[in-house]
């Protein structure tokens, strides 16, 4: 029986649907993910979660039991879920202990007193307890917010962008630092966020949202490698869509190449050998072009971004089609310079549309998003 268990869930403002069909569980002591952009309904579904809004369709399950459904909603603080808000909602006029201990007003105060301790140690805090919200720092009162809501041992976390506030490096860290706490502590908890990195950073499992749907439920290496819809492959990672055309059912011409697909390509008109030409539009990720200065093809600096170890280039085909390689930073070359290039693709994502020829297509500009190259959280 999954922890959390969401079924086609329905939340709406009006006659605006913002919540639309959502189905998802989550098992005891996983960590998952709500991504999407901007209005996508994202927070407004994990407020329903939480017991902030009522469902008009759907219903909800916690261990088992239904805490949603429509004309029923148990009561936020009956269902045992701990809450991070994006702002950490800190009580000024208490110190560091206090807001940690203010869950915990049924304990007995050595109990009390030994939770606290207990969690300003987990969360780095150590000795700290005697000190007030605005003397720590961002960082730290994110840890204070998490500790608080970990005092009471909930059956659930929810994290909403917990880590926008903050300065990107310090955000790096601590969604690190933070998904080794609620490994430790054993806790299910359910991370909001528009930012990819957070996610991979952070999750076991990500739910794409986008329109009010999931659009793909899966690991972080699976909505990389193989995005379930032309949206997902789109807002995950960096990459460019060429077009190509199908030559059979595990083979498709670019205008880098012929690509083998271990998987059946998706092609506008059947299966690839009905003789006719079949369209589509293949995903190539900035690792699937690697700089070889012996390649006969070549393409052309448009522009570059230092990265410390790498480089994302951009770079011009001969076709005016732009793409994106990834190369390590001592492969520094000038803009208008052009370098050897090979196709280096393990798996072939492709989408249907009608059949364009690549050397006549026009220049696209290629989808550039802060680098998230990461594999499943261990």
């Amino acid at each position: 029986m999954a922890h959390l268990e969401l079924t086609d869930l329905q939340q709406r403002y009006g006659g605006h649907v913002v919540v639309n069909g959502v189905s998802f569980a989550v098992e005891a002591g996983s960590i998952a993910c709500l991504l999407g952009p901007s209005g996508c309904g994202k927070t407004t579904l994990l407020r329903c979660i939480a017991g902030f809004e009522p469902v008009v369709a759907g219903e909800i399950r916690l261990e088992g039991r239904t805490v949603s459904r429509p004309g029923f909603s148990l009561a936020p603080e009956k269902r045992r879920i701990g809450m991070v808000f994006q702002d950490y909602a800190l009580f000024p006029h208490l110190t560091i202990a206090g807001n940690v201990a203010f869950g915990l007003g049924t304990l007995a105060e050595p109990a009390r007193a030994a939770r606290v301790e207990e969690l300003l140690a987990t969360v780095g805090l150590a000795g700290q307890g005697g000190k007030y919200p605005h003397e720590l720092s961002g960082g730290q009162q994110q840890r204070v917010a998490l500790a608080r809501a970990l005092a009471p041992k909930p059956e659930l976390i929810l994290l909403d962008e917990p880590f926008s506030n903050l300065d990107v490096d310090l955000r790096e860290r601590l969604s690190h630092e933070v998904r080794e706490i609620l490994k430790r502590e054993g806790m299910t908890a359910i991370l909001v966020t528009h930012d990819q990195n957070e996610a991979f950073a952070m999750a076991d499992e990500i739910g794409v949202m986008d329109g009010g749907r999931i659009q793909q439920w899966d690991t972080p290496y699976n909505l990389y490698h193989q995005p379930a819809n032309r949206f997902v492959a789109d807002f995950v990672g960096q990459g460019v869509f060429l077009p190509g055309e199908v030559i059979s059912q595990h083979e498709v011409e670019v205008e880098l190449g012929r690509l083998h697909s271990v998987l059946p390509l998706e092609c506008s008109e059947g299966c690839g050998t009905c003789g006719k030409p079949c369209g589509v539009e293949v995903l190539l990720r900035p690792d699937d072009i690697v700089h070889d200065d012996r390649s006969a093809l070549q393409a052309e600096v448009v522009h570059k971004a230092f990265r410390g170890a790498d480089i994302l280039y951009t770079l011009r085909l001969a076709s005016g089609m732009r793409v994106l390689s990834l190369v390590p930073s001592h492969h520094n070359h000038a803009l208008g310079e052009k370098i050897g290039i090979r196709l280096d693709v393990d798996h072939v994502v492709a989408f249907k549309t009608p059949l364009r020829t690549y050397h006549a297509a026009q220049p696209a500009e290629p989808t550039v998003r802060p680098v998230a190259f990461a594999a499943p959280a261990a």
